[in-house]
């Protein structure tokens, strides 16, 4: 499997471009990809991945959990991946900073900082996998997209093949149980 990281693709590598169907297939085709990027997460960070899709289909960049790796509570995937699609030529492939009509996937429900960054890049839709019922934003805890008075209301969609995306994180939570009560 070819390296992962938040950056975009370099000149010399072929672009992801996606189908321009729409619905569940889609979205599901979408959330194996982020499914896969989770899967390069650092060890000791949470196993999350996030791909913001532009306009057109085409993958612009990849995020991934990196708190404990960079010790900064703002690594998330979602953040991670917003940096990277708003940097350097992927910002002038787009309209800079703003994410409009861009889709980032994600394999676990947006906190209320993820959710908030999301909606200020102005992207135009989130679709993510595992709901996060203790810190989830975006219809779990709080609904953060549609905030009164919010500037910018992307769409949201949950739970794409959510029982995989909660499989993985189980798999590290249950790891690190294992890890802890060893010592």
């Amino acid at each position: 499997m070819p390296s992962i990281s938040s950056t975009p693709a370099a000149p010399d590598q072929p672009e992801r471009v996606l189908p321009r169907e729409s619905g569940l297939a889609r979205a599901e085709e979408r959330m194996r990809r982020a499914l896969a990027v989770a899967r390069t997460t650092p060890a000791g960070d949470v196993p999350v991945g996030a791909v913001i899709y532009g306009p057109d289909g085409r993958e612009l960049a990849t995020g991934v959990n990196r708190r404990e790796q960079r010790q900064d509570p703002t690594a998330h995937a979602e953040v991670e991946a917003i940096r990277a699609a708003t940097a350097g030529a992927a910002a002038k492939s787009n309209d800079g900073w703003r994410l409009t009509d861009c889709e980032l996937v994600v394999t676990l429900e947006p906190c209320a900082m993820c959710a908030g960054a999301l909606v200020g890049a102005r992207v135009g839709s989130i679709v993510f996998g595992a709901w996060e019922p203790r810190t989830g934003a975006c219809g779990s805890l709080l609904e953060v997209p549609r905030a009164p008075g919010a500037l910018h209301v992307p769409q949201v969609r949950g739970g794409v093949l959510e029982d995989e995306c909660a499989e993985l994180l189980r798999g590290f939570f249950g790891d690190l149980r294992s890890i802890v009560t060893s010592l």
